[in-house]
Order: C-alpha cells, then structure tokens, then sequence
C-alpha cells in the first residue's frame, strides 16, 4: 500500500504538471531545480508519453489498483495464485518500463524528474517485494534456499538495485554535482 500511495502522488504531481505545461508552454514545473533536475524537459521529450499519452496516466491506474490490493489485504484478503502471478507480472512490466525511462531520462533526455524518481523507487520495492512474497508463500517455486534468504534478507534486492541507479545518476552528472 504504501509504494502504490507513493507512486500514485509521484503520477498525480506530474500529470498536474503535464496538463500546466500543457496550457501554458511557458510554465515551470517546481522540481526543475537545475540543467539536471529538470521536470519539464522530462515532460516535455516524446518519451514522456510513449503511448500516445502522458506516462503519468498509466501510472495513475497501475498505483491506484496497487493501493486497493494494499487495502484489501489490510482487511483480511486472501486472493489466489493467479493474482498474485498476475500482480507480479504488472510490477515486471512496471520495473521494465522503469528502467527504459531511466535509461532515456539518463542517456536521452539529459535530465532527472525527482518526482519520476519517486515513481521509480515506489516500482522497484513493489516489484522486489511481491516477488519476494511469491516465492516466500510457494506462488513461484524456489529451492529452500532461496526462500530462506528472502525471509531474512527481502531488503538486500531492492536495496542493491536502487543502489544501481543512484550510482548511475551520480557518475552520469558527476562533474555536475562536483562542481
């Protein structure tokens, strides 16, 4: 619940920017802070809107239904492997499509969205830990080992991949940052 209400203000920030920058051209988005950290030439590339609509939109139902799941487990749900597979392979598709934007965010586009990192991060625990709940609870087979690590260690993977990323972003604008 908590990563879906994450990503889900992440989305709604940047479609209530998207829709500003929209009607007025001119407009600046409050987290273009810098050449780097720049919103609104994020918002502004063909890439923030890759199927023919603003990104965020997407990712206002994908986190809004990620939310509800939260929810209904905090009530006492129980929903069967099927969903769970299917969960699994939404936050797949979403850590995918993560990692292409932050390859054209870095590489592309030249520029970071603090709030599209916020989308990223909210993406990648979620995947990590509905993952790590599949093969925990016998949704995904696993050997015992591996089910053993995830029961002590579910932290180590998302940590290590958002980790990644943030020594990517620190070594793609490293003279930025230093100087």
């Amino acid at each position: 619940m908590v990563t879906g209400a994450a990503g889900l203000l992440a989305a709604w920030v940047i479609t209530i920017d998207k829709f500003k920058l929209l009607v007025d051209p001119g407009f600046t988005p409050g987290c273009s802070l810098n050449p780097v950290v720049s919103c609104g030439s994020v918002m502004e590339s063909d890439q923030a809107s890759v199927f023919g609509f603003p990104n965020p939109m997407l990712g206002l139902v994908a986190y809004g239904v990620v939310v509800c799941v939260g929810m209904g487990l905090l009530a006492g749900a129980r929903y069967r492997r099927w969903f769970w597979l299917g969960l699994n392979a939404g936050t797949l598709f979403g850590v995918g499509f993560c990692t292409w934007l932050q390859y054209q965010s870095l590489y592309e586009i030249n520029a970071l969205c603090l709030w599209c990192s916020l989308a990223w991060v909210a993406t990648i625990l979620m995947f990590w830990y509905v993952t790590s709940h599949n093969v925990r609870s016998g949704v995904i087979a696993a050997p015992g080992a591996v089910r053993g690590f995830l029961d002590e260690f579910t932290w180590v993977l998302p940590a290590v991949h958002i980790g990644v990323i943030g020594m990517l972003i620190l070594t793609r604008w490293w003279d930025f940052w230093t100087s």
